[in-house]
This record gives C-alpha cells, structure tokens and sequence, in this order.
C-alpha cells in the first residue's frame, strides 16, 4: 500500500511568504505527520510538501485506513489553530499558516525498493500512479482519495458511510486508475478551540518595575525584545538562548538561557497579543520567579516597553529576597533596558 498526505497551498505558501519562517512550519507540521502515523507505516522519503508512506504485505482493512487518515489530518488542523492562536510572530508565513490544508492519497500495487547508501527508494509502476493521482480534477483540496484497487484488495470493499463519496478516474500512460474521494472539511468543525493561557499574576508579589519609552513601533520592539535570538545583545549577563521544545517562538515555549557565568536556567513563557498592547512572561522552571514585559503602543512609531520582575507571594520567598538582590536586579535590568534602545534602533 502507499499512502501519501500531502500539503496543498504549499508551493504559494512558499512563494509569497518569509522563506525562513514557511520552512520551520512546513518541517513542523511534517513531523506531525509521521508522528501521527498508528498503522506501521513506513517512510519512504520526505517529497517537500508529501511525505511517501508505504507498507508492504495485505491491505488494512478501510475503517483502519480511515482512522490513520482522520487522525493525522485531525491533528494537522489542531496544530495550525494552536499556532495561529499561539504564535508571536506575525511575519507573512506566520500569518497563513492557518490556510494551508491536507489531503491524502492511498493506493494498492506492485512495487519494490532498493537502497542507495542510507535511502531506500520506491519502484514500480504503482508508485508512479499514486504521485499522478496527486494531480486530478478535484476542485476542493481537503480529501481522502482511495483507489478502486485498494478497495478490492480491502477487507472491507466499501468506504466509510460518515464520509460522502464521489466516483472519478484519472488516465496516465499505464492505464486509468478509478477511485473514489470524499471531503475531509466536515473534520474541521468538529475541533474545539485552542484556549489561550496566560500567567496568573495574583499568585505573585511585584518587587519592581522598570518602563523605558521607544522611537519605534510596537512590533519592531516586540521583536527586539522577545525574540530569544536578540536577547543576549541586550540582556545583561545573558551569553545565549536555546529554545528547547519548539522551532519558532510562541506560548509554552520553553527556552534555556545560557549565562556567562556558567549557570543555566529554564524558562517557559505565556504571551498575549492585541494591535494596542502585546504582554509576555517567563517563569523558571522552579517557581521562583517571572519577569514580566508589557509594550504598549503609543503612536504609529513610538511604544513603551514595562518590564516587572515578581516572586511568589509568601513569606518565605519575601525574606529571602533581600534589599540588596533587590538593587542589583534592578540595576540589572535598567542596563538592560538601555542596551535594548540601541538594538532597536539597529533593527
């Protein structure tokens, strides 16, 4: 059997937004895929926006192909709402994630393989087929496409009775393949919505605060200020930020900062977005304590940046917390803040 997802409006996806950017999602919701594989199947290579699955022997039966499908084209949509939810950058790629789709293609046939050093490719007229088959007369692009000859080789010869079937074929040099296609949209209404968290403050005692105004609109200094590839240019102290357990920045990220003297500290982070005013946290991963940006937007090229450093509101995290870890913190981060007007003007 071959089994292909493929992700439609990719190539305009690529074409017409931050290159950089279209890449790190693309590469992301291709893990998700293969992540999302239940069946035993295969991979035979990565195709830039399809991922050639195979599996070798008698045909699942269709209510378990259709379970595969479901599932990674469920989770695929599941991704793509929580990242436009989530997301921090609203660069061009960012932005239209949230359009791209998938469909699938499954077929049954005749082909081998054979390896080249590390690569075991597919042969056989059958694979080729399967990719024709990616190319048909069918106007919507969220479908499972299955081929008459699957079917036949199918325990069960009929398609699932959830899903509304159309019948149609495609001619190629080796033959016409008929199949069978139903829309997968349906899928869509059924997600919930992704909730937004967001740090509770209340929870936690403020011991300063530090504003610093900007000659800048409030995105530039977003920018400058939350992306984890900027902050050791103006972070004090900081030598480097990894990001642990996501490629681009969004809510519950995590990051691990890298300081120059050695140590090394783990943040998550929380994040809220409007046109006016954008809000961002970072708590160590122990508890002790969150720092706290606010930008505010106050004309079309000049924004206020709030930074708040809290700790947890009992009596034990107060007195430990000395005065003077109080000045030199502070004095921290007003450095800090200084350093980060010179980035933005760079940016």
């Amino acid at each position: 059997m071959l089994f292909i997802p493929d992700i439609s409006g990719f190539t305009r996806f690529v074409n017409e937004t931050d290159i950089e950017h279209s890449r790190m999602i693309i590469q992301e919701l291709l893990e998700l895929l293969i992540s999302s594989n239940q069946i035993g199947l295969k991979v035979s290579e990565i195709e830039g926006d399809a991922i050639l699955f195979y599996k070798f022997g008698e045909a699942p039966g269709v209510k378990e192909l259709y379970s595969q499908v479901e599932k990674m084209f469920v989770e695929f949509h599941k991704q793509l709402i929580a990242y436009d939810t989530v997301k921090y950058c609203h660069c061009k790629a960012c932005i239209a994630a949230i359009n791209l789709s998938l469909k699938v293609i499954t077929h049954y046939g005749e082909f081998t393989g054979y390896s080249v050093r590390n690569f075991y490719k597919l042969i056989g007229k059958d694979v080729i087929a399967a990719h024709q088959l990616l190319k048909n007369d069918i106007d919507q692009h969220e479908y499972w496409l299955i081929t008459e000859d699957l079917l036949k080789q199918s325990k069960e010869s009929e398609p699932p009775k959830t899903l509304i079937w159309k019948h149609s074929a495609k001619q190629t040099e080796t033959g016409e393949y008929p199949f069978q296609y139903a829309q997968l949209d349906k899928l869509k209404n059924e997600l919930s919505t992704y909730v937004l968290p967001f740090t509770d403050l209340g929870k936690k005692t403020k011991i300063f605060s530090i504003a610093r105004e900007f000659e800048t609109d409030i995105i530039t200094l977003f920018h400058a200020a939350g992306d984890f590839n900027y902050r050791h240019r103006w972070k004090e102290g900081v030598k480097r930020v990894e990001e642990v357990n996501h490629y681009l920045p969004r809510v519950g990220m995590k990051c691990r900062y890298i300081m120059e003297d050695g140590e090394v500290v783990n943040y998550s982070t929380s994040y809220s977005y409007s046109d006016e005013r954008i809000q961002f946290t970072e708590s160590d991963d122990k508890g002790n304590n969150m720092v706290y940006y606010n930008l505010e937007k106050l004309g079309e090229h000049r924004s206020r940046l709030t930074i708040e450093y809290y700790i947890p509101s009992n009596i034990i995290s107060r007195i430990a917390f000395t005065f003077r870890n109080k000045q030199e913190l502070k004095g921290h981060f007003e450095r800090s803040i200084i350093n980060l007007d010179q980035l933005v003007k760079e940016l």
